[in-house]
């Protein structure tokens, strides 16, 4: 269980401060795939980034299983981000030098953890990267270089993925497969997904959706559907009218 409590982020002090998140309490079970959705500007990313141990919050918690996250320093923070979160950046935030083969077992190289049998094919086995394992980043597509940043948020098997805009840079037939991929780790691996997106058909894809609006979680979608998803942010919408 992956859980946030209560947690608050404010950027900056006084009368120029900003609250980014305020309050927010939602939980992720092992082995479901969840979506993050919600206007610009909600919270979503800064969410994701607290949940993963990418930021500081200003209060609350943050729990993966017994270890209250919150609490750590940021050199105790390492083991935990290395061995059980797993992170695909919408940013790509790959090695340049790197190959793509090399880019992809980075975090194993790390560790000195190796992957599983039949892993590593099952992962490159995403359609436009397998015969591209040996090309520097550079000499990549956008959307080969986001596959590339999403294997290898996964090659080290973590407990929890935090994938932000994972399908961003691609087309919608590689998108689906991505997210297939995606659901099919979470199911059979009983891994926690955790999934930004600002498109609502990515949303259906998951088991659940959750809605942020003004910094806050303001809907919870079990079994999301595309209709059920446009139909709560065009309330979001209706909500935020001026009247």
């Amino acid at each position: 269980m992956f859980s946030a409590v209560q947690v608050v982020k404010t950027y900056g002090f006084g009368e120029t401060s900003v609250r980014a998140l305020g309050q927010v309490s939602v939980g992720f079970e092992s082995g479901r795939f969840t979506a993050i959705k919600g206007p610009s500007g909600s919270g979503k990313s800064t969410l994701m980034h607290c949940l993963a141990g990418l930021d500081t919050i200003t209060s609350g918690q943050i729990w993966v299983g017994g270890t209250e996250l919150s609490t750590l320093s940021d050199r105790d923070l390492t083991r935990p981000r290395r061995d059980r979160i797993g992170f695909i950046f919408q940013a790509f935030n790959l090695v340049p030098h790197l190959s793509a083969l090399k880019n992809i077992t980075l975090p194993l190289a790390l560790t000195g953890r190796p992957h599983g049998p039949g892993l590593m094919d099952h992962l490159v086995g995403v359609p436009g990267i397998g015969g591209r394992l040996s090309h520097g980043s550079a000499e990549l597509s956008g959307g080969q270089q986001q596959r590339v940043a999403i294997v290898r948020g996964l090659i080290s098997r973590p407990a929890v993925v935090f994938a932000d805009e994972p399908t961003g840079n691609l087309d919608s037939r590689s998108s689906d497969e991505v997210l297939s991929l995606l659901q099919s780790l979470t199911m059979d691996r009983g891994q926690t997904t955790v999934m930004v997106t600002h498109d609502g058909a990515t949303a259906a894809c998951a088991h659940r959706a959750v809605l942020l609006s003004d910094n806050r979680v303001v809907n919870d979608i079990p079994a999301p559907s595309v209709a059920s998803v446009v139909a709560a942010m065009a309330g979001l919408r209706g909500a935020s009218s001026p009247r």
